[in-house]
């Protein structure tokens, strides 16, 4: 049977279209086989007859990993096709088509820009029809041939999930905004929108299927627009009307004061109490060199608004530590932005300098250091957020969605909670399958297991 791996790096909605590929080729009669013998670093050994990785460009390591990650792949794995995509291969088709030609074998590396990304989709079925004993490479090279259809970024919608226990829907791409940082709204371009009825038919399928969650995933979802309804709040009352027992979950969403309607909507039980903003920075004159659209005041009043909605959802941020001209105060305000948020995580990285951003050019650049020590400073406050936080829900009830993988915890079924804690618990002997959906109580921290927070019971 032909075989297919794929590796991805970046967002959540990556995620997504790598599991529609995915789901693409297993219909198209392909073993979906773990990404390698070696580790995630490396695929191993003939792995796989094609293997797929899917960049991401929102900073240099990212890159950089997936530049590794292909001359691994070609040196690896001799006889193996390999099919690079996604955001870096969308800016830089050139860089990576060069590590093509370091290949001794040659021919074997194909690269699909990011806004063709939905045509592979339509590989498995073209390779699938050539019958046994047929050349990938050269049959790869054909179907490139004859032209990529039309980018069509809503196709990716998968029916099973391979990698993920939780489902995820599509239902934005793209941004308007031009931050001065952001090098993913050049590869994405223009915020689009997947229109509500098509929103609502997906979930729909999801929820006959069994899943108890769904992640509405894009670029940034708080521009979804269709005049079938208002916003994203207004897409959200209108999948809750349609459906009846799957919950939501939004994946980033941007931090500024909610219309009444999306405050409304969020209210509601089978809205996930976990709202991760893109906060980015505390500080207002730093916030207004990245050209964002909000004020600090502003995000706190979000902050403010999210919780009256919810009883103490898990609230999380992105920060970048180290943009040019952030000073040291600029980054003692964001700080302090941070500890009376009570963040529940904070996702901190520092400044990663990309071309074609403005931020390429500014001045008042911050060394590599000070940025890795202002970030370090941040991830351990989100440490001390994440831990008071857990301690706050131990001995409540909550609901639980359960992992496909138990291989990694014998005797343990891996899960997230409804707000977004990494929850572990007993199985006495039953089988769960991944993605249901299951009343558990907190019972205590999980101590010395970085991967979860909790541990749990289920509840009968």
């Amino acid at each position: 049977m032909p075989s297919v791996a794929l590796y991805t790096l970046g967002c959540k909605l990556n995620q997504l279209e790598s599991e529609s590929i995915a789901d693409a080729f297993r219909k198209a009669g392909f073993a979906l086989i773990p990404w390698g013998e070696g580790g995630e670093e490396s695929p191993g050994k003939n792995s796989a007859d094609i293997l797929i990785v899917n960049t991401c460009t929102v900073t240099s390591h990212s890159e950089q990993k997936a530049r590794h990650v292909i001359r691994k792949c070609l040196r690896d794995n001799p006889l193996a096709i390999l099919i690079v995509t996604g955001c870096y291969a969308q800016l830089e088709a050139k860089a990576l088509e060069a590590l093509g030609r370091e290949d001794r074998q040659g021919g074997r590396l194909f690269v699909i820009p990011g806004d063709s990304k939905s045509a592979i989709l339509d590989l498995p079925g073209f390779l699938a029809g050539a019958g046994e004993g047929a050349s990938y490479q050269s049959l790869t090279e054909d179907w490139l041939g004859k032209g990529s259809p039309e980018n069509a970024s809503f196709r990716f919608s998968p029916a099973e999930f391979s990698f993920h226990s939780r489902a995820f829907v599509k239902i934005q791409d793209g941004c308007d905004n031009s931050c001065a940082y952001c090098r993913v709204s050049i590869a994405r371009g223009k915020s689009r929108s997947l229109p509500a009825g098509e929103a609502l038919a997906s979930l729909k399928a999801l929820e006959d299927k069994g899943f108890g969650e769904a992640v509405l995933t894009g670029v940034n979802i708080s521009q979804y627009k269709d005049e079938a309804v208002q916003g994203l709040g207004g897409l959200l009352e209108y999948l809750l009307e349609g459906t009846k027992t799957i919950a939501i979950r939004l994946s980033s969403i941007e931090p500024e004061v909610f219309p009444p309607g999306f405050i409304r909507a969020i209210s509601h039980e089978r809205v996930r109490p976990h709202f991760h903003l893109s906060l980015q920075s505390g500080s207002g004159a730093v916030l207004s060199r990245m050209g964002r659209h909000y004020t600090p005041a502003e995000a706190k009043e979000g902050l403010r608004q999210l919780r009256e909605a919810r009883d103490d959802p898990f609230m999380a941020c992105d920060i970048i530590a180290g943009f040019p001209g952030e000073t040291p105060e600029d980054f003692e305000r964001t700080f302090e932005f941070c500890r009376e948020a009570d963040f529940a995580w904070i996702h901190a990285f520092p400044f990663s300098r990309r071309p074609g951003t403005a931020a390429w050019h500014f001045k008042g650049r911050v060394s590599e250091r000070e940025a890795g020590e202002r970030a370090a400073r941040l991830e351990a406050l989100a440490r001390n957020g994440k831990a008071a936080y857990a301690q706050r829900w131990i001995g409540r009830e909550l609901e639980f969605i359960a992992e496909a993988d138990q291989g990694k915890t014998p005797g343990f079924m891996p899960g997230v909670t409804a707000n977004y804690l990494k929850a572990l618990i007993p199985l006495d002997g039953e089988k769960i399958e991944g993605g249901a959906s299951i009343r558990c109580r907190i019972l205590k921290a999980a101590k010395g297991e970085s991967r979860f927070d909790v541990v749990g019971i289920k509840v009968i």
